[in-house]
């Protein structure tokens, strides 16, 4: 087996639902970053690429007809690099890169382009097809944008609740308090604007040609514990604590990385982050979605070789505050090293651009603070968990 590094990693800034990046088309979005992950690397020639992996979680719009294929070639890379799009609803770009590891570990490649888009502004309302031609009745379009939509009958109920009574159920059933999501919430928009301001994502995030945003869209750093108490539960009106404030916002974006083998080094004319060490996926009830990164991160580790007491960082994505405060509690971790740069909740979550986002931002908060282990780490709808773990080998 060959080792799999990561070797660069970049996004565009996340634009809130209706905002900035909501005039440019999703296969724009993904092209931008393909091409600027292959324009990063000084001695990468586009038909060294050996593929590109994107992740998306829609495919009902602009996206459509396998996203990937069409950013390579809107990106100006040649005819002949192939392209795949993977679709695991929120972990859709960090399963891209998972499996752009294991096609590297395996031998049959050595430079993999990875990475992730959705536009949510910009998912379309569809209409299903009758059973029966001219229909008398009136017919309803469904919501691309966030959730079920066509649900198979056979489902059962609990399975399909939304995904804020999922995290309310979630909430209960571990113990989390509003109080603590508000507190968590607070800390991500402060940590996401300290990052922004002390130079973190400067190499990190790339604006979009032809738009006017240059830094995350939603958020809001005057956010307080008590401001954020303030707010109206949104799933339930008596017993509820999950409100906007310590959810993840609807956003569009993009992200990429490049994932390549040891000699890739020579190829790409950069030398690795970190190397992609440990890979774990877990699945439980749909209804506890949230939770599922808890078992998904402890086989990655246990992958990995370590254990809890040797991560140094973590970047978990924050889809709700209550699902992150259950899973940093599972695994008994001190919650300072989780997200300090900010998480979802204050950055956002353009659903298939977000495990790239984590595990770019994990790549880079490990080379600069020296630390040898970290963990990235994402929720997905319908109950299911990715995690990987990274080594930083200049961290020994």
């Amino acid at each position: 087996m060959h080792p799999a590094y990561v070797y660069d990693a970049v996004r565009t800034p996340f634009g809130k639902y209706g905002g900035g990046l909501s005039g440019t088309r999703p296969d724009d979005l993904a092209a931008f970053v393909v091409r600027r992950i292959v324009e990063r690397a000084p001695g990468l020639a586009g038909e060294s690429v050996d593929e590109v992996f994107l992740g998306n979680a829609n495919g009902a719009g602009e996206e459509n007809r396998n996203v990937a294929r069409m950013a390579t070639l809107l990106a100006g890379l040649p005819e002949s690099v192939p392209g795949t799009t993977i679709n695991r609803l929120c972990g859709s770009s960090l399963d891209a890169a998972i499996q752009a590891s294991r096609a590297i570990s395996l031998g049959e490649a050595d430079v993999v382009v990875t990475g992730g888009v959705e536009s949510m502004s910009r998912a379309p309302w569809v209409l299903p097809k009758t059973s029966k031609p001219f229909p008398a009745g009136d017919l309803n379009l469904a919501s691309t944008t966030l959730g079920w939509r066509l649900v198979n009958p056979e489902m059962k109920d609990r399975w399909t609740v939304s995904l804020g009574e999922a995290t309310e159920r979630l909430a209960e059933k571990y113990g989390v308090r509003r109080e603590a999501m508000d507190e968590f919430s607070a800390r991500s928009h402060r940590l996401a604007a300290e990052a922004w301001s002390s130079g973190f994502y400067d190499d990190l995030v790339e604006q979009v040609p032809g738009t006017d945003l240059e830094r995350d869209e939603s958020m809001r750093p005057d956010s307080t514990p008590e401001t954020l108490a303030g707010l109206r539960t949104v799933f339930r009106k008596d017993n509820g604590q999950v409100t906007a404030g310590n959810s993840s916002p609807l956003n569009d974006g993009a992200s990429a990385a490049l994932l390549g083998s040891e000699k890739a080094a020579e190829a790409v004319g950069l030398d690795p982050l970190a190397r992609l060490a440990g890979r774990g996926v877990a699945a439980n009830e749909p209804q506890y979605f949230g939770y599922a990164p808890v078992e998904a991160a402890n086989r990655a580790l246990e992958r990995a070789g370590i254990t809890w007491d040797d991560v140094g960082t973590v970047e978990l994505n924050e889809a709700f505050a209550a699902q992150s405060l259950a899973c940093i509690d599972a695994w008994g971790i001190d919650p300072e090293i989780v997200n300090p740069h900010g998480g979802a909740i204050a950055i956002g979550h353009p659903l298939g651009a977000s495990g790239t986002r984590i595990l770019g931002t994990l790549a880079r908060s490990m080379k600069a603070s020296g630390t040898r282990w970290g963990v990235a780490a994402i929720c997905i709808g319908v109950g299911q968990g990715l995690a990987v773990v990274l080594e930083n080998e200049e961290g020994r």
